[in-house]
């Protein structure tokens, strides 16, 4: 199994890598998204909740960095849909001058500590 991973092309402050969504709603925060790509964001945030698990609302843990350090979500290659639908997002945050990389990994990225039909979560391997 392959697992597909967005994430920001350099380090956050802390060192992290956010996914798109973090990124995304960073610049939303902000105020930095035109009225269109705030529009983007709001429609296909809902379309992703409607359609897959956020791992938060079943382990609140999950993300915790404290409990499970480095936590990142994968998507599961299989899950087609949703990895498609990222496009959008690249393209506000190219637009934002925000590089991200997509990451595939042939092997499980690190330790799960969620797993459903169309993701992980994974604390990463120690280099």
């Amino acid at each position: 199994m392959a697992y597909v991973r967005f994430q920001s092309a350099e380090p956050d402050t802390e060192g992290r890598h956010p996914g798109f969504f973090g990124l995304i709603n960073n610049l939303s925060r902000a105020g930095r998204l035109t009225a269109e790509q705030e529009e983007f964001r709001r429609t296909n945030h809902a379309w992703y909740e409607s359609r897959y698990t956020n791992p938060a609302t079943i382990d609140p843990a999950v993300y915790d960095h404290a409990i499970n350090p480095g936590a990142t979500a994968w998507f599961k290659q299989s899950a087609e849909e949703l990895i498609a639908r990222a496009a959008g997002y690249l393209e506000i945050l190219e637009a934002h001058g925000i590089g991200c990389a997509k990451l595939v990994a042939r092997d499980t990225p690190g330790r799960i500590i969620y797993e459903d039909a169309d993701q992980i979560v994974v604390v990463p391997h120690r280099s």
